[in-house]
């Protein structure tokens, strides 16, 4: 898997932190990484950004953007209001390919969903996968509304002949309620891919050194680490009846 691309359901599900964490994880288990973030929105140009805050977390990868613009909307509309040049799926993609002479693995992290759209073209992150023939790793929410857009997110990506590699749930909250802990079951069912990890809720917030050290017990042996999922679906249902 020497390109992983990385898309979220939604917008702040917890993609970033799911990167740094893959990240992470494919350090600690000797790969050399890179990362790159295909657009950045709603940072002005003096501010750390996602790449930023994966290097600050995860620790020595090669971690590049290939475009900002300042408003905090999608990539086509960000960079119409800016007066720049958009950033086009081929443009990701012969991006991560370099990288990817260079790197055991490149992860490539899009701006909120799969079909957010980064030209006037309607080029999206799925495209770039597609010239990529990657597989794309989805990042979800934990609670009620997530069943739905992962669902969906799975079907558009098989419609497009696409290996949508797994699921991870971005932020898994320390008192989850009744939908999040079911969550755990459905979201394999109606996605038809495994759950391959659950960042806990504040990870970010984490020391680097603490992030490092936890994140492949977060994540599934598919990513290099040693979560286990029927384990925390166990442990979580356990919780929720109070034994």
């Amino acid at each position: 898997m020497p390109v992983l691309v990385i898309t979220g359901a939604g917008t702040e599900v917890g993609k970033t932190v799911v990167t740094a964490a893959v990240a992470a994880t494919a350090l600690a288990a000797g790969r050399s990484v890179a990362v790159l973030k295909a657009v950045q929105t709603g940072v002005a140009p003096d501010e750390p950004g996602d790449a930023e805050e994966i290097t600050r977390l995860a620790g020595a990868v090669t971690a590049t953007e290939i475009a900002r613009y300042p408003d905090p909307l999608a990539p086509a509309t960000a960079a119409r209001r800016a007066g720049r040049a958009p950033v086009h799926p081929h443009d990701v993609a012969g991006a991560a390919a370099k990288l990817a002479t260079e790197h055991d693995l490149v992860l490539v992290e899009g701006a909120g969903g799969l079909l957010v759209r980064f030209d006037a073209a309607g080029g999206t992150l799925a495209d770039a996968a597609a010239l990529l023939a990657a597989p794309v790793l989805v990042v979800v929410s934990a609670g009620l509304g997530t069943l739905n857009v992962a669902e969906l997110t799975a079907c558009h990506l098989r419609s497009r002949g696409l290996t949508p590699a797994g699921v991870v749930i971005g932020s898994w909250p320390a008192e989850p309620d009744l939908a999040s802990r079911c969550n755990l079951q459905d979201l394999p069912d109606v996605t038809g891919v495994p759950l391959l990890g659950a960042v806990p809720a504040g990870a970010a917030a984490l020391a680097p050194a603490g992030f490092r050290a936890s994140a492949p017990h977060w994540l599934a042996p598919r990513l290099d680490g040693t979560w286990d999922a029927e384990a925390f679906q166990v442990r979580e249902a356990r919780r929720g009846r109070g034994t």
